[in-house]
């Protein structure tokens, strides 16, 4: 190990920029910077030296080439055990460079820009920060590259620990960082750039973020936000990565409870999705992915006791989601039943000082984020798909049987159909007015969910509507819905069998109607 000498410090993030500088300073490190860096440093009353007094060149191209210089990547890449480089960057006058603390152009941050313009986003693309991250990477033996904000305190602590020298071990692991962060860095502009279109005379910007078409090359990057304590089952290890938006499950803000398990964060998307369907107040109770019950209210509590109703067996050790901000009367129910999470926009201090009393729920505050694209790993590669985003409207309705729905069965239709699109399939699911009554999910054949769905049920299925995530593909379905009491079925419809199904259906005086969308979720 050798003791860090100087440092050349350009960082389009500042925060604490100042005290890891001081720190430095305090060791007797020679701080090198550019531009706004050196700015900052300089206002704060430390010694700064320019880079144009190491290069003897000024910053050029309105910054274009300001590092791009073998007094710079020289001095980073020489190796020092090495006599004939020693020898070479003597002879020429170049200086060592021990430490490099760069971060890049926000360059995601400005693509996402409303009405960015193309020039814009090319000049945001920053070239001399990832050739000197990428050369002090490289050197790792005798230059310590420092890329995250978060790396400050504990590179600056081990320093003043062994006298101003770093550790092979943490060279290493901030080289690993280091080359991380260039590849998620090039594969932010890759992704960008491949939306956008030129026809010869200009460049279109308008799908940029907004592409439908899937990308020829898939590049993903997320960042490891927690290890887990395993995955589905112990013998399993698991993890948890952000895209770094801070929207959606992945980046939620727990609030209170144990820590998240793998099997609690699959159980809260399914949660939060469902909740997200609807417009008014709606509570979804989650039991392995599956709603064993759903409901709106005028209130949050309303509909999160018109849930629990459905099934407050299954209900227990569930995970519940929600649209609304978790209020205080709503905290109050909610809080005798054993839940394993909550997620919501929002918890109210009332609210907050109710469910806290039970030491592990899990209360997690979401920021809601439409997912463009699903993605399912196979053996050898992954499926990728379109979310099932589809929305359903009255007008979308086929009556195909003699009985019309009356406008009550409509409305029950309706919401019906929202919630079995979440159900695993084979999915039956019977409701009325606002309220989930009994589920059939995950049967390998409908007869059966449709069974299992009226058997289950706590409250009475007379008078309920029933939906079906796919076609009946025999009548045998709808004769189990209508013996169970049901009156109208809202189906996708495209069997080959859809006449046979229409005339039990009409044989038994039920009204049904065709959505032509099918939902199944595998």
């Amino acid at each position: 190990m050798a003791k860090i000498k100087r440092a050349i410090l350009s960082v389009t993030d500042k925060t604490g920029l100042v005290p890891f500088a001081q720190r430095l300073a305090a060791q007797g490190v020679e701080l090198i910077s550019t531009g706004g860096t050196a700015k900052v440093l300089r206002e704060a009353g430390l010694a700064v030296r320019d880079i144009s007094d190491l290069t003897g060149f000024p910053e050029m191209l309105d910054g274009r080439v300001k590092t791009l210089h073998p007094k710079v990547h020289g001095g980073i890449l020489y190796i020092r055990k090495n006599p004939a480089h020693v020898a070479a960057v003597k002879e020429h006058g170049i200086e060592p460079i021990d430490m490099l603390v760069v971060n890049l152009y926000a360059f995601e941050k400005t693509a996402s820009k409303p009405g960015v313009h193309f020039e814009e986003i090319i000049e945001n693309i920053d070239i001399g920060g990832p050739s000197m991250v990428r050369s002090a990477a490289k050197n790792f033996q005798d230059v310590a590259i420092v890329t995250s904000v978060a790396d400050y305190e504990a590179i600056a602590a081990e320093m003043e620990a062994a006298g101003g020298e770093l550790s092979l071990k943490t060279k290493w692991q901030l080289a690993q960082k280091a080359f991380a962060t260039t590849s998620a860095y090039d594969t932010a502009i890759a992704n960008a750039l491949a939306e956008i279109t030129c026809d010869g005379e200009k460049f279109d910007i308008d799908a940029l973020g907004k592409s439908e078409k899937f990308p020829e090359t898939l590049r993903l990057q997320f960042q490891k936000t927690m290890d887990l304590r395993y995955g589905e089952n112990p013998h399993q290890a698991a993890a948890l990565y952000s895209d770094g938006s801070g929207k959606g499950v992945a980046n939620g803000k727990q609030l209170h409870g144990k820590e998240l398990s793998y099997n609690n964060i699959v159980d809260l998307q399914a949660a939060w999705d469902l909740a997200q369907e609807f417009d008014g107040p709606v509570c979804a109770i989650i039991k392995h992915t599956n709603p064993c019950g759903t409901a709106t209210g005028a209130t949050l509590r309303e509909a999160y006791l018109r849930a629990l109703e459905c099934d407050p067996v299954s209900a227990f050790g569930g995970v519940i989601g929600v649209n609304r901000q978790v209020d205080g009367a709503a905290a109050e129910e909610m809080a005798k039943l054993f839940v394993e999470a909550i997620a919501a926009p929002g918890f109210t201090t009332d609210a907050l000082e109710m469910l806290t009393k039970k030491k592990n729920v899990r209360l997690v505050e979401i920021s809601d984020v439409k997912t463009k694209w699903v993605l399912k790993n196979v053996s050898g590669g992954v499926l990728m798909q379109d979310n099932d985003l589809r929305q359903l409207t009255e007008a979308d309705l086929k009556v195909v049987s003699e009985r019309q729905p009356t406008a009550e069965e409509l409305r029950a239709l309706l919401f019906a159909w929202k919630v079995c699109k979440h159900v695993k399939s084979n999915a039956i699911l019977y409701a009325r007015d606002g309220q989930s009554v009994g589920v059939g999910a995950g049967q390998m054949s409908r007869v059966d969910s449709a069974r299992l769905g009226a058997e289950k049920a706590v409250l009475p299925v007379a008078g309920t509507v029933a939906a079906s995530d796919a076609f009946f593909p025999f009548p045998d379905g709808v004769e189990v819905i209508a013996k169970a009491g049901a009156t109208a079925i809202i189906q996708p419809g495209g069997s080959v069998r859809d006449q046979e199904v229409i005339d039990a259906a009409n044989r038994l005086g039920l009204a049904m109607v065709f959505t032509g969308v099918r939902h199944f979720r595998h």
